[in-house]
């Protein structure tokens, strides 16, 4: 089993930044991918962005150019920075785990305000 903790939530006025932290423990694997989804109120999930162990990265069209996801593998923690916040970012987020199996976290709610 893996456990994801969130950290970093909140509330911020449009054009503000956050970051979020996860932080992985349990039975973690050094070759993994970590990363976020969201969901936003009366939406699916969404993957925003993902990261490999090895660095690779993809983000959702939505946040490209506004969102950096980055990792520290020696703390097991996936970060995400979010800079020019929109309302429509509004959600909570998720951090995903992957290794065979796919684990997310209780998630952390972030508002955008306009």
């Amino acid at each position: 089993q893996v456990q994801l903790v969130e950290s970093g939530g909140g509330l911020v006025q449009a054009g503000g930044s956050l970051r979020l932290s996860c932080a992985a423990s349990g039975n973690i694997f050094s070759i993994n991918t970590m990363g976020w989804d969201r969901q936003a109120p009366g939406k699916q999930r969404e993957l925003v962005a993902r990261m490999a162990s090895h660095g690779s990265t993809n983000y959702a069209d939505s946040v490209k150019g506004r969102f950096t996801i980055s990792r520290d593998n020696a703390k097991n923690t996936v970060y995400l920075q979010m800079n020019s916040l929109k309302p429509e970012d509004t959600a909570v987020y998720y951090c995903y785990y992957y290794w065979l199996n796919d684990y997310w976290g209780q998630g952390t709610q972030v508002t955008v305000s306009s």
